[in-house]
């Protein structure tokens, strides 16, 4: 299994070209589509396994992502870690736990997600686990888009960082304007 992570997202047509509006609201020319990797089952494992091993040593009750993007990669590393996965998800625009999921006070958790650019949806996510009495004892992502500026927890690790390049909705370039915009993600174009 190669560690040329980059390699590996454009070998599967997971990295993709165009012009895109990011979950975080900002306009990119790539977009990493992690569903595209992890529907294979040695990258699903993989990825998992170099987070798992990352977090070897945190004493880890929950895993929880945020849906939908960070349910598959969270799932299996819940999977190999042996603990109780679960996510957040929106409801009236607000992320929150639903279907009966449940945080106890002071259980330990890990937050994981697939990409983050400006870490919003996993704040929101780190907020939910806060408000209901758990502790958040660290953040894994598969992709951190934003060259590892972002910095959401002490305890942080991304499986690849990247440089890519991303931009408010009044700064995007005038040949990024004449591509026609594609919203791939798990939230719709607004």
């Amino acid at each position: 299994m190669t560690d040329n992570y980059l390699e590996i997202f454009k070998e599967t047509g997971a990295l993709l070209e165009g012009h895109f509006v990011l979950t975080s609201g900002r306009h990119s020319a790539t977009y990493f589509q992690c569903a595209k990797v992890l529907q294979h089952p040695e990258h699903l494992s993989h990825f998992a396994e170099t987070i798992v091993d990352y977090f070897s040593e945190t004493e880890i009750d929950t895993v929880i992502s945020p849906a939908v993007g960070g349910i598959v990669i969270g799932t299996e590393v819940g999977r190999q870690f042996g603990v109780k996965t679960i996510f957040a998800e929106r409801q009236n625009g607000k992320m929150t736990l639903r279907r009966g999921f449940e945080i106890t006070n002071s259980e330990k958790i890990l937050v994981v997600e697939d990409v983050i650019t400006t870490g919003g949806s996993v704040k929101e996510v780190m907020d939910v686990v806060e408000e209901n009495g758990g502790i958040v004892v660290g953040v894994g992502v598969v992709v951190d888009r934003g060259g590892g500026n972002v910095v959401l927890h002490e305890n942080q690790f991304a499986v690849t960082t990247q440089t890519a390049m991303s931009y408010r909705s009044d700064e995007i370039p005038e040949d990024l304007k004449q591509v026609p915009i594609e919203k791939p993600g798990s939230r719709s174009l607004k």
